[in-house]
């Protein structure tokens, strides 16, 4: 097998509701099944024992086993080889499929837990199958550890880790920000940052506070909380005074380090003291040097004004058992599987280094030495979690005046999430009656000894954090409208954001003209993708947003949003079919239909009920179905509202909403985009509108007044059935495309009264013949006189293919070929257009490109202005 191509799908997608990787995969040859390989399927399931317990198609543990022996193909074996390997990393993914495309080519898709990870066992399950069908051997362990080196630098840790899945039970989307521990909670205006454990709110100058501890001790002295005697040293001599007038045991420390690095305890005479001084100053030039305070070590989490855990942490150690080493008995503690590496796992493995040796020779012991049964030997004296210390949980045990102490001092130095780092005898007890001391104050505290404690009770700092980014009742989204379907969703997505704007609310829009925050463009062209949905939603100005999802981005990545509030879908006909898969209105409607699947529970799907392909969507709609349509007889229309649910409709000219009672909203011809009721598809669109606005609870009132002053023109509604006066004649611009969308923009042309109804058309060329052909019919049919043009982009097509085609379908539907012309250039199409126009003519032109178009109309009437005046002048200086 060889691989051909891989494609993340980070948002909910056509495969799964899931994060997937599609990766294709070419089998380079015969198929042959799994049976007719030699020692395949033996050689399989002794490296990866747990595809024993894959269920498969069988449904039943065993499953996938009984393929292997059937005879199954090597995609579908390398789909459950990823998943295993996955699961061998921590990862417990379980969705995955493997489906010909065509030839010798297949869609691997599966489900991954994180990016990297999911990518790179991709290509080892093509290895270790490519390796196996030669009877080759591989070493998969050295391979899985170097996959999880690199799941240890990307992976969040714990304490983030925590924070997005209790933002995720509560309905709060999570975006990571790059590779780090950044993540953003929730949309638009209501989102919130957060690093590891600091907030958004947290100060910057609060952070650097509590990065220097000389400071932070100063400001709780000042303060009047209880903290370790102790001075700054430059030298070595000084660290030495220093010492020796405070008075053995001391303590030595970087006066800006974090997790314990350089943090020496104990120091007891001259020579320890240079030892330790030599070690702080590689993590700092300035060294603080304190009297040792006696007691047990305790973190206590501050969030906002409440502590809400507190934990003894005890230094990294083991226990003798009177047979092993320090050295092995180490390693065995490092097999625990709560241990990791760096913050991977709720403990960290606890390394052998220069430090460790010191701690060991100050309690007489070396590496090598067997420590009696039941001798408790450290290996630090620091009692960080991540060099190795444990916690216990003590929450329920802390005096309400340490309560107190702890609280003050995160509001001494400014921070609204604190790990306040104790040393006293007894945490029951109050800490002036036992000569106890805050050591430290830290910015972003690590929580994962609260939710993973060695013994006590788990605490969800999480919870604690994410009650003070979100107070109750407080929002973490806004509403999210998202508009798909073949014809008019860029119209509907316009006047549902302008019905909103109406409202007041500051929208966020995209649309196949650019990325708009209010009325403002930030990003030109084409954005009706996932990327430009998440630029959409991650600005802080936006208090509602409007999507417009295009069948492309659907299928190049999944959706760019979680849910949405209301999820529409205009209409589903012809159009890209034979592309991307996509081979029939079944195909198209199914992708479509994720706009309506990824929908809240509490939302609504707005759907078309005289489309023909609705039944198909509302069986696959979530939330609660809007129906709109044309008709008050509608059928589906009709049974919707017996049954008790929305619909919007027109009844004897005005569009009525039927939610328990039919409420009028305004009529049909007040709508300037309607043209006095006479263009049909903005009616249409309007009715979407309109159901979109009222399920995120838009009065009627200002729905009305939101479509009374939405109009077809440049500023509203850019190249949708904009119309112009140019000189005798006007000009018709539309973005019509497809075979219904260009039948509707001539039914609606018809109805203006034109003299003579001439077309500018042209088709996308990676639209199929037989659909090309379909439109030439239908101008054919109804213009009086056509101009062909073809696209910039031919769209892998030759110049003059696609015109040709149209050519031929516009012959066939009757109209004489001494009524078209053919002029691939599309300005100069509607040059020769204009000029040849007749009085009274409406010329209709089918687009590519918007402005230059605008720009040619502009420049033809004012040449046209020009001359009329030139000749008023002749006829005045005759006369």
């Amino acid at each position: 097998m060889k691989i051909k191509e891989i494609k993340v799908y980070r948002g909910r997608n056509v495969y799964s509701h899931k994060p997937v990787i599609k990766m294709t995969v070419d089998i380079e040859g015969e198929e042959i099944p799994t049976k007719d390989i030699f020692g395949f399927n033996e050689a399989l399931l002794d490296l990866l024992p747990g595809l024993r317990k894959h269920t498969c198609s069988y449904g039943y543990e065993g499953g996938f086993v009984k393929r292997l022996e059937e005879g199954t193909y090597l995609p579908h074996v390398t789909e459950h080889i990823i998943l295993e390997l996955q699961n061998v990393l921590g990862y417990d993914v379980k969705f995955g499929r493997a489906r010909n495309v065509e030839g010798s080519l297949y869609n691997v898709i599966f489900e991954y837990g994180l990016e990297e990870c999911g990518i790179r066992t991709a290509k080892l399950a093509v290895e270790l199958a490519n390796k196996l069908i030669k009877g080759e051997k591989i070493n998969l362990q050295e391979k899985l550890e170097k996959i999880r080196d690199i799941i240890t630098e990307v992976e969040l840790g714990p304490s983030t880790m925590a924070i997005k899945m209790e933002a995720l039970k509560r309905g709060i989307p999570v975006t990571r920000v790059g590779n780090g521990s950044i993540l953003r909670l929730g949309y638009g205006k209501y989102q919130k940052i957060i690093e590891g454990t600091i907030s958004q709110n947290t100060s910057c100058i609060a952070v650097d506070i509590a990065s220097d501890k000389i400071l932070t001790k100063k400001i709780l002295k000042d303060y009047g909380l209880p903290v370790p005697e102790g001075d700054v040293a430059y030298t070595e001599e000084e660290a030495v005074s220093i010492a020796e007038e405070l008075g053995y045991p001391v303590v030595i420390k970087p006066y800006n380090g974090n997790q314990g690095k350089g943090v020496h305890l104990n120091i007891s005479n001259r020579e320890e003291v240079i030892v330790a001084y030599r070690n702080a100053k590689n993590y700092s030039d300035i060294v603080m040097v304190e009297k040792q305070v006696k007691g047990r070590h305790y973190r206590v989490l501050v969030v906002g004004d409440k502590v809400v855990a507190v934990s003894e942490r005890i230094p990294a150690h083991v226990v003798g058992d009177g047979v092993h080493t320090v050295k092995e008995l180490i390693d065995i503690e490092n097999k625990n599987p709560l241990r990791g590496n760096g913050h991977e796992k709720p403990l960290t493995k606890i390394t052998v280094d220069s430090v460790s040796k010191m701690v060991l020779q100050k309690q007489g012991l070396t590496l090598e030495d067997i420590p009696r049964k039941g001798r408790k030997v450290f290996l630090r004296e620091n009692a960080n979690l991540s060099t190795g210390g444990i916690a216990i949980d003590r929450t329920d045990e802390i005096h309400p005046h340490n309560i107190e102490i702890a609280v003050r001092a995160a509001k001494a130095i400014g921070l609204d999430i604190a790990g306040v780092d104790i040393t006293m005898e007894d945490i029951r007890k109050p800490i002036s009656e036992v000569n106890g001391a805050i050591i430290e104050v830290n910015a972003s505290p690590g929580i994962r000894m609260h939710h993973y404690p060695s013994k006590g009770k788990p605490r969800n700092v999480a919870k604690a954090i994410l009650d003070m980014l979100f107070p109750r009742g407080s929002k973490a989204t806004i509403p999210i409208i998202s508009i798909t379907g073949t014809n008019g969703k860029t119209t509907v997505t316009r006047m549902t954001a302008h019905i909103l704007r109406t409202y007041g609310y500051t929208v966020g829009m995209t649309s196949t003209d650019g990325i708009y925050i209010d009325d403002k463009c930030i990003y030109k062209g084409d954005n009706t993708g996932p990327k430009s949905a998440r630029t959409c939603l991650a600005d802080r100005n936006i208090d509602a947003a409007v999507l417009e999802t295009a069948r492309g981005g659907i299928l190049r990545e999944g959706l760019g949003y979680d849910l949405a509030d209301v999820g529409v879908i205009t209409n589903i006909s012809e159009d890209h079919l034979g592309i991307d898969g996509v081979e029939t209105l079944e195909d198209l409607a199914f992708v479509k239909a994720l706009v309506v699947e990824a929908v809240k529970d509490n939302g609504y799907s707005v759907l078309n009920a005289d489309d023909s392909m609705t039944p198909f969507l509302a069986k696959r709609a979530k939330g609660k179905i809007i129906y709109f349509s044309m008709y008050d007889n509608n059928l589906t229309i009709k049974r919707h509202i017996e049954e008790g649910g929305i619909a919007v409709y027109v009844k004897d000219g005005v569009i009525v909403i039927a939610n328990g009672q039919i409420v009028p909203v305004l009529k049909v011809e007040e709508i300037p985009a309607t043209m006095g009721g006479k263009v049909l598809h903005n009616i249409e669109n309007a009715l979407a509108a309109v159901a979109a606005s009222y399920g995120v609870k838009v009065p009627i009132n200002i729905i009305a007044k939101g479509l009374k002053t939405f109009y077809p023109d440049a500023v509203h509604n850019p190249g949708r059935f904009n119309l112009l006066n140019v000189a005798n004649f006007r000009v018709l611009i539309d973005y019509g495309h497809n075979i219904e969308g260009i039948r509707k923009v001539i039914e609606a042309a018809r109805k203006l009264d034109p003299n003579r109804l001439v077309g500018v058309i042209g088709v996308p060329g990676d639209r199929t013949n037989s659909s090309i052909f379909k439109v030439g019919e239908v101008c054919g049919n109804g213009f009086d006189f056509i101009y062909i043009k073809e696209d910039e982009d031919l769209r892998g097509r030759k110049p003059g293919e696609v015109a040709k085609i149209l050519e031929e379908g516009a012959i066939k539907s009757g109209m004489d070929k001494k009524n078209i012309k053919i002029i691939l250039k599309e300005e100069e199409a509607l040059k020769v257009a204009m000029l040849n126009a007749e009085a009274g003519d409406l010329i209709v032109v089918f687009y590519e490109k918007y402005e230059p178009l605008i720009k040619v109309i502009e420049e033809f009437a004012k040449e046209r202005t020009v001359k009329s005046i030139g000749e008023e002048n002749k006829v005045r200086a005759y006369s």
